[in-house]
């Protein structure tokens, strides 16, 4: 039996005799025409001496019990702990709208695989595991794919105030590994692979790509066999299952394939995870530029000070205020008092009111700071219910804090009425969800847990915008975007830093979701010190906020970010639904990208100079994404911002000109010369 799916511009095809069914092609979608059981008869591999009589096959979920040679799709385990090595033979299949499901069974089990097409043109892959009797689950993948024969593969490290880091690794005989064990989907290791075919760039080449969805602990195996075959798993984590049961599922794999290099992928991504994964509270409403008071106060509280704060924010622009720690319990640093989520009446005497009337009559809503997955073990609620933590008693604490055990229905319960109590009491429409602590174990149930906290919450004041935070990048995916819609991309505040950072993570993120602030003028992560223009034209790239104590600013600085703000404001519909492009600059310490309307009539490139160039002169920076035929007019945005030794007839300086998209694809634009920690925006409309 053959069948095959079909999602935008990619297929995946699959095939079953006797055994489990396997994928014989997945790629750039094959014509309507293709005859599937020739594909599976394609795919069919010689034999040759030191092998096997029969080559096992790459199934969706590679069975141990068939002497497969690579890594297993299933390790398992009876209740007692006895190694299981099951063999499956197929069952049946369903078909249903665009969902194909494939059963198997065999020995009192029986696996499922789902495959999803989604409008937004990506694929969903999941795995399902049931069994007749308790077993044990070290490690179940979803449904495994083939990898492309050339190229190499790209997948994500990072670290706190360094997130997004692509490395592109050439492929080689045995198993490249990532396994993130830190509880979270995590800086280190987010879940997300990139298979670039042989001279793949941001705008030429095929690309496959995988996302799963979760936001716990997680493996990815990309293994070449010694017979040259490759395949990719994805799943939880090895033992992330610390508990038997008779079902197990894996999350939910998300395939995109592009024939038009990484930005391909990247388009997919962001298209999926706005217009899919997330659930908009108020869908219509524009995304309101943001105020955390964080780096201005700390835990410093005191209405005054917050209040003139707010009179600044609302002056320059600001939609949002959003209260950040120290407000519960007796918070005055960050060794006590989480878990106790009622209001410090030493600090608000009268309680959040005033602020929030205060905020509320500058035309702002009010959201405000939450860790709820975290403890102090200085805290009531520690002292009332140590059995609630999650982990052994002897524990390093880090940020002198612990972790609940949401797997807990009366921790869970606790935590929903204490949010929930104060969401009722006082007009908050936004939370900031944080979750600074890794796990002291890797657990799913954990991760389980804080989905249903999330979806209770959700469905009591479904309003209510949630931001997930994770010491700044720490737990961003598809996972924990079902149940949020802002993610806070990174602690740094570094406009230099976020311009890469940013950067990358458009390979997978949207502008709508992607947090970006105007940190203060001395930078609190590196120490630098670095220009407004370039603080706020890094914000405005995002979804635009600001984190500082505004009171600091010159009058020219609060000229420009109110400037960049209203300029923001103007065109924040549109680029909420655009689609971001990373381009390829061919001058190395030029970061840039071009972000193109849905109906192609409208961009902005923005070209951030990070480092000195070699080269004596700018190099002529090439866009994508463009109609060819369309004339756009091209607009410099801030040509003030050139250096001072920019002396010579750089026409865009001071003038607009009309080019087709088919040039400035191919010969580019050229801007005038910049230093390093310079922003040049420009504007393109159809003319």
């Amino acid at each position: 039996m053959n069948w095959r799916i079909d999602a935008g511009d990619q297929t995946i095809a699959l095939t079953a005799a006797a055994g489990l069914p396997f994928v014989t092609y997945w790629g750039p979608r094959l014509p309507d025409s293709e005859d599937l059981a020739q594909l599976a008869l394609a795919a069919q591999n010689d034999l040759t001496g030191g092998m096997l009589d029969q080559l096992p096959q790459i199934t969706l979920t590679p069975e141990s019990g068939r002497a497969f040679q690579g890594q297993a799709g299933l390790v398992l385990q009876a209740a007692d702990g006895t190694p299981l090595h099951p063999v499956f033979a197929f069952d049946h299949a369903e078909r249903q709208g665009q969902t194909l499901t494939l059963v198997s069974r065999g020995d009192g089990l029986t696996l499922t695989h789902r495959l999803t097409a989604r409008s937004t043109g990506v694929i969903t892959l999941q795995t399902t595991l049931d069994s007749a009797t308790p077993v044990r689950v070290q490690w179940l993948a979803a449904p495994v794919l083939p990898a492309p024969q050339d190229g190499d593969i790209i997948d994500i490290s990072g670290k706190w105030v360094g997130e997004f880091q692509l490395n592109r690794t050439p492929w080689t005989q045995g198993i490249r590994l990532r396994e993130a064990r830190t509880g979270r989907s995590g800086h280190e290791h987010p879940p997300y692979a990139i298979f670039a075919g042989q001279g793949c760039t941001n705008t030429q080449g095929t690309a496959h790509a995988l996302h799963y969805a979760w936001s716990g602990g997680h493996r990815m195996v990309a293994e070449e066999l010694p017979d040259g075959r490759r395949l990719v798993q994805f799943g939880h984590a090895t033992g992330a299952e610390t508990a038997t049961g008779t079902r197990f599922e894996s999350a939910e794999l998300i395939a995109a394939v592009s024939t038009g290099g990484l930005n391909g992928v990247g388009a997919l991504f962001q298209s999926d995870i706005r217009d899919r994964v997330v659930t908009w509270p108020d869908p219509a409403r524009p995304r309101p530029v943001h105020y955390n008071c964080w780096e201005a106060v700390y835990f410093n509280h005191n209405l005054a000070d917050l209040a003139a704060i707010a009179d600044r924010a609302a002056a320059l622009g600001a939609e949002r205020f959003v209260l950040d720690d120290g407000w519960f319990g007796r918070r005055d640093d960050d060794t006590t008092s989480l878990g106790d989520w009622v209001v410090d009446r030493r600090k608000w005497k009268d309680g959040l009111n005033p602020l929030i009337k205060h905020v509320h009559g500058l035309c702002m809503s009010f959201g405000i700071w939450f860790e709820p997955e975290m403890v102090n073990p200085d805290s009531d609620l520690m002292r009332a219910h140590p059995d609630w933590m999650l982990g052994p008693a002897d524990q390093v604490t880090g940020r002198n804090q612990m972790v609940l055990n949401l797997a807990l229905p009366e921790c869970r319960e606790y935590l929903f009425h204490a949010i929930s109590t104060l969401l009722t009491e006082y007009p908050i429409d936004y939370i900031k969800w944080d979750h600074n602590r890794l796990l002291p174990v890797v657990d799913a149930a954990q991760t389980r847990g804080v989905y249903e906290l999330l979806g209770a919450l959700r469905t009591a004041h479904p309003k209510v915008e949630i931001e997930t935070c994770a010491s700044g990048g720490g737990r961003i995916d598809a996972g924990i975007l079902q149940y949020t819609q802002r993610v806070w991309l990174s602690d740094s505040n570094d406009a230099l830093e976020r311009l890469r950072i940013q950067h990358d993570a458009a390979l997978f993120l949207p502008l709508a979701v992607t947090g970006s602030h105007v940190g203060p003028r001395h930078c609190h992560t590196s120490g630098r010190v670095l220009p407004m223009s370039l603080r706020a034209w890094v914000a405005a790239q995002r979804h635009m906020g600001f984190e500082m104590d505004l009171r600091e600013l010159t009058e020219a600085e609060a000229q420009t970010l109110s400037r960049v703000t209203a300029w923001w404001k103007a065109n924040r519909d549109w680029l909420t639904r655009a689609t971001i492009h990373r381009l390829d600059s061919d001058d190395t310490a030029v970061v840039a990208e071009v972000q193109v309307s849905a109906d192609t009539r409208r961009f902005v490139a923005f070209a951030g100079q990070d480092s000195t160039s070699r080269q004596i002169l700018p190099r002529p920076l090439r866009l994508t994404g463009l109609d060819p035929a369309a004339r756009y007019r091209v607009h410099l945005v801030n040509p003030e911002d050139a250096a001072r030794q920019s002396r010579g007839p750089n026409a865009l300086k001071s003038q607009d000109l009309t080019l087709t998209g088919q040039t400035l694809m191919t010969r580019g634009i050229l801007l005038p010369v910049a230093w390093p920690g310079t922003m040049f925006v420009v504007e393109g409309e159809r003319v």
